[in-house]
């Protein structure tokens, strides 16, 4: 089954334009054996734009499309990514509280539309996502956001360990949910500025990110579970920070 031709861009001069050009791409996927002048400047091209590159066997490709792909297919965003800490600065100037989520390992489209549907309706700010390793925000996923992703500022980053460094020296909190946390949700102070990592539902968030971050707290539940849906727990969170915040203004 071919990708729809409005979510791809295939062939190696039709990329290079598009990178040019500052259209918003998720990944570029290139034959592993490719090479030239041509496939340098994507690499180029995309090194600059912070845009993943994925090597791929020719069938690969073949199997997305029916165009001329001349090794090289890339993927088109529908949203356009943000910079992180001109993020946090205009948050600021706005006279608001940061209220950011962080997506570790979160591949599913329907749950990062859906979490970003519960980020609009709570008034958090921005999504951060990794490079690699994060669904694409592709039709599917503004789909499932009902045209929330247009409306929630999103930051990729090539390292979320330095994500957190920025939200730290502009004085973010990173807060993390487990399992067995000595704190409970709503015992949290979301009412400073703070950003949640949320994880995927099998790994969890990763050690390092953990380590990172300045608290760790659990959501409470009645019945014996294991876990929540992804974008089912971000909900929760984000409601309570909501909660907290409009209580707190009276």
């Amino acid at each position: 089954m071919f990708q729809s031709k409005k979510n791809i861009i295939a062939g190696r001069n039709p990329v290079t334009e598009a990178l040019k050009a500052g259209q918003t791409i998720d990944k570029i996927l290139l034959f592993k054996n490719a090479g030239g002048d041509a496939v340098n400047e994507i690499r180029q091209l995309a090194k600059q734009m912070n845009v993943p590159i994925q090597y791929v066997p020719n069938e690969k490709l073949n199997s997305l499309t029916n165009i001329s792909h001349q090794g090289v297919v890339a993927y088109k965003s529908s949203v356009f990514y943000q910079d992180l800490q001109q993020v946090i600065d205009w948050v600021n100037s706005q006279g608001e509280i940061p209220l950011f989520l962080m997506l570790d390992g979160v591949t599913d489209v329907r749950n990062i539309g859906a979490i970003a549907r519960s980020a609009v309706c709570c008034g958090a700010q921005a999504i951060i996502i990794p490079d690699k390793g994060v669904g694409a925000l592709n039709e599917d996923a503004m789909k499932s956001s009902a045209g929330a992703l247009e409306k929630v500022l999103v930051c990729r980053e090539n390292s979320l360990l330095k994500a957190v460094d920025t939200l730290h020296l502009n004085g973010i909190k990173v807060f993390t949910s487990e399992m067995k946390a000595a704190n409970k949700l709503f015992e949290l102070d979301f009412t400073e500025p703070c950003c949640v990592i949320m994880g995927n539902e099998e790994k969890g968030i990763q050690q390092y990110l953990n380590k990172a971050a300045d608290a760790h707290f659990t959501i409470p539940m009645k019945g014996d579970f294991d876990s929540l849906n992804v974008s089912v727990a971000s909900g929760m969170i984000l409601y309570e920070a909501m909660k907290q915040r409009m209580m707190k203004q009276g």
